[in-house]
């Protein structure tokens, strides 16, 4: 119980910063979430709302990134597993410990998509004096991968562009 207390603590605590860092601040910053283990960055004015992981009904004959849809806040989302959609692991089958800290990050409503990203784990918020920008990667990347971070832990953060993401190809096409 003190578990699902420090959780909702935590959430609240996130939305009212993220709320803060809206009026606040016109400098570059990012809401910071976990995926398979890999830091991910989305900037703040493409996330819209963060719900707990709660009843997604799968779908059939759709990719295995697809985990299907969900009723957030009176409104029908695709829900897509991250962390499976970049490949960095198969689906979320994970011990329930990782489905408890596990979100649904809904995208703006201003970028036109339906669609929440299913994360592991939020890990706070993040700003452009905290990080120092990486040397590009070589090799090819997909159009919603933007430039690469790093913080003051030594820990490499991938910024995704969640208004690319919502117009990439491969994102809108679920069918399997």
């Amino acid at each position: 119980m003190a578990n699902r207390e420090a959780l909702r603590e935590l959430q609240s605590r996130l939305a009212q910063r993220l709320q803060a860092a809206r009026t606040e601040s016109r400098s570059a910053s990012w809401l910071a979430v976990e995926s398979a283990g890999q830091g991910l960055l989305v900037a703040l004015p493409s996330a819209g709302e963060i719900f707990p992981f709660g009843r997604v009904l799968p779908v059939p004959h759709t990719q295995p990134w697809f985990a299907g849809v969900a009723n957030l806040r009176g409104g029908l989302h695709g829900v897509v597993d991250l962390a499976a959609f970049l490949g960095l692991r198969p689906t979320l089958a994970a011990p329930e410990s990782v489905r408890e800290s596990a979100r649904l990050l809904a995208l703006n409503p201003a970028l036109g998509s339906h669609s929440a990203l299913l994360v592991e784990k939020l890990a706070g918020l993040r700003s452009a004096e905290q990080l120092s920008a990486e040397p590009p990667a070589e090799g090819a990347r997909p159009p919603f991968a933007g430039p690469a971070w790093r913080d003051a832990d030594g820990r490499v953060w991938q910024e995704i562009d969640l208004a690319a993401l919502a117009q990439h190809e491969r994102f809108l096409a679920i069918a399997a």
